[in-house]
């Protein structure tokens, strides 16, 4: 906050809805005249954010300041922000004019500079002569160039808007993000934006701020969020991807599809299980030879306008996605290349389940709030805290919740290219995470089951 270019700064806000943690620690930065926008799936806490930055919600834990002020307990119409919400909010019974004209006419601002700044707003958002029209009778584009210049007639440090385009056509949203970009760089002003649409966000930011079940994941420019995923939810999130387990040999050596590739990735390791992306792009495809580094099948070929979609299945069974201006037809047999400088090498949140848990006896522990048999727990006495460890391919899922010993639905779904790598948030509220072959769809409610044999069971350390 020391730095007089931060106007935004959340720090270590968390926030609860009942017992649901919506936001998860997020600490935040947003410059003067920054173009940023939160992006996250459905539920992600990206809209939750941008209102305790309003002043619609306040933080259950952390702080929010504007301009370095405390902003928390500042009533939204006091804070130095306006709102673009998703459904636009005009008054019906008011024309453009008038609704522009709104917030002025609350603060007492003559009535000749009240028409002044209403038709320069106006002109900047391509409006002009639009001042008398009834707001009912304007398109849905219209109708967002009016929100924005109700927003920034107040003339505000910072613009905050909420999925503002998420009700246009797709060709109209299309030149609203290229009118969004123009109209930023004219006020010089602050936009913060939330969007579920990767592409709109790699198309109007400055920087990226991804998030995810209430955490940030990730904050860099578009180019380093899609280039340099921190991890796979963001790999898989931003465009499409080949994501695969491997291993880092060495500094600048990676092991992934049962061949080895040289990358320029340094610092992991030896012999460490790590998480490898690389871009349908960078996927060189050839007709086979032996000058290949591995070589498969064309399975799929779909023409997508600019270039064609292949999929390509490998001997071993992993299934790639290549992206190239030439076209392979199914059957035929290919040969690949991956260069150094297109694998990217990501640090693995985890290697297997870590499940907090408590001794019942000897051969039952508690995890996930259920019993579950173990085998017999040799120097563990009943009340120890543990922790149980399962391998993801160990745990086993039913298609009718009855079958299991506990429930939960599936959040997320990650391939693999030649597995799935599923979370499952149980009824406990932790998630369990699944390798399978099996097809799932999302948010299915799913039975699940562990083996006593399958559980690594240890006494937990004592929290300091």
């Amino acid at each position: 906050m020391s730095e007089s270019n931060i106007i935004i700064s959340l720090d270590h806000v968390s926030k609860w809805f009942g017992e649901k943690r919506v936001l998860d620690d997020v600490s935040l930065n947003i410059k003067k005249g920054e173009f940023v926008t939160i992006l996250g799936p459905s539920g992600c806490g990206k809209t939750t954010t941008l209102r305790i930055i309003a002043g619609f919600e306040t933080p259950d834990e952390g702080n929010i300041f504007i301009g370095g002020e405390l902003m928390n307990k500042v009533q939204p119409h006091k804070r130095p922000v306006n709102t673009v919400f998703q459904r636009y909010a005009l008054f019906p019974h008011l024309n453009v004019f008038d609704n522009i004209a709104f917030g002025l006419k609350l603060n007492g601002v003559p009535k000749d500079e009240i028409e002044k700044r209403v038709l320069r707003v106006l002109k900047m958002v391509g409006m002009t002569d639009y001042e008398w029209r009834n707001v009912d009778s304007l398109s849905g584009g219209q109708q967002q160039r009016v929100a924005i210049a109700r927003a920034i007639v107040n003339r505000p440090a910072v613009l905050l808007l909420d999925e503002p385009l998420s009700a246009l056509d797709h060709k109209m949203r299309k030149d609203m993000q290229i009118e969004l970009k123009q109209m930023h760089k004219k006020l010089g002003i602050t936009f913060v934006y939330v969007t579920h649409d990767q592409e709109e966000a790699l198309t109007l930011s400055d920087t990226v701020v991804v998030m995810n079940e209430g955490v940030v994941q990730q904050i860099g420019t578009p180019t380093d969020i899609y280039n340099e995923p921190v991890n796979c939810f963001v790999a898989d999130f931003i465009g499409e991807s080949n994501i695969f387990n491997g291993t880092m040999i060495a500094d600048r050596l990676v092991s992934f599809m049962g061949h080895e590739f040289e990358c320029v990735d340094e610092g992991f390791g030896e012999n460490v299980p790590v998480d490898v992306v690389v871009r349908p792009e960078d996927i060189y495809i050839m007709p086979r030879t032996d000058k290949g580094q591995f070589d498969g099948t064309v399975s799929s070929c779909i023409f997508k306008g600019v270039h064609y979609e292949m999929i390509v299945n490998t001997p071993d069974g992993h299934e790639l996605m290549i992206q190239d201006y030439n076209a392979f037809e199914v059957g035929m047999e290919v040969s690949m290349i991956i260069k150094p400088n297109d694998i990217q090498v990501m640090k693995k949140e985890r290697v297997c389940n870590t499940l907090e848990g408590e001794m019942i006896d000897s051969t039952h522990v508690e995890i996930l709030d259920t019993s579950f048999e173990c085998l017999p727990q040799e120097g563990l006495n009943s009340g120890d805290k543990v922790l149980v460890e399962v391998d993801f391919d160990k745990i086993d899922l039913t298609d009718d919740k009855r079958d299991g010993a506990c429930e939960g639905d599936i959040t997320f779904i990650l391939y693999k290219a030649d597995h799935y790598h599923l979370t499952v948030r149980t009824e406990s509220g932790e998630n369990v995470y699944v390798d399978t072959q099996d097809v799932w769809e999302d948010r299915d409610i799913v039975g699940v089951n562990i083996r006593p044999e399958d559980m690594r069971i240890r006494l937990a350390e004592a929290k300091a």
